[in-house]
């Protein structure tokens, strides 16, 4: 466990870093604008468009850098166990979910986002939770329902439809 908690510390610092580079970019239209210009607060409008990404990130940067210090003083529980880091239970769970995982991302191009985490959501919920078909399938079409209204029409963040996007027309007409 304690080589797994020093690999994990190093990678999401890494993907820290690489977050904090990209919430940085000029924006594509006007590439005029220095690098971490928009990081800070912009007059009159308030926080500029890489703020959250970027100090989130440097949060979470710090946090490994923590770890890792931990680490090397042998001050957390995992940086001083010598077992392994997953046992045969937490191979076999971390395949299923890595599993459903990909299979998400595959069915977002066909079916879109709402129908991909449909898909996902009653195949979590009854297969990995144990939960009755019903409550599943009320709690995944719920999911989807508050997703459509938050993303798309409150956001006007449009996201992947797939092969199901006809069937979203109507709701644009009624609710924009």
């Amino acid at each position: 466990m304690r080589l797994a908690e020093i690999v994990t510390a190093f990678i999401l610092g890494i993907f820290s870093l690489y977050l904090m580079w990209k919430s940085g970019e000029p924006p594509s239209w006007n590439p005029d604008i220095p690098r971490f210009s928009n990081i800070g607060f912009v007059e009159g409008e308030g926080t500029g468009s890489g703020f959250w990404p970027f100090w989130l990130s440097g949060i979470m940067l710090i946090c490994c850098i923590w770890i890792g210090v931990n680490w090397f003083r042998r001050t957390s529980p995992p940086s001083q166990s010598d077992e392994p880091f997953l046992d045969n239970y937490g191979k076999k769970m971390l395949l299923t979910v890595g599993l459903g995982l990909l299979a998400f991302l595959i069915f977002i191009h066909l079916a879109g986002f709402y129908g991909a985490i449909l898909i996902f959501m009653v195949y979590y919920m009854r297969f990995l939770g144990d939960h009755r078909w019903s409550t599943s399938l009320i709690i995944a079409a719920g999911f989807v329902v508050f997703s459509f209204f938050f993303f798309d029409i409150a956001m006007r963040i449009v996201l992947p439809k797939g092969y199901l996007e006809p069937l979203f027309i109507p709701l644009y007409d009624i609710f924009l």
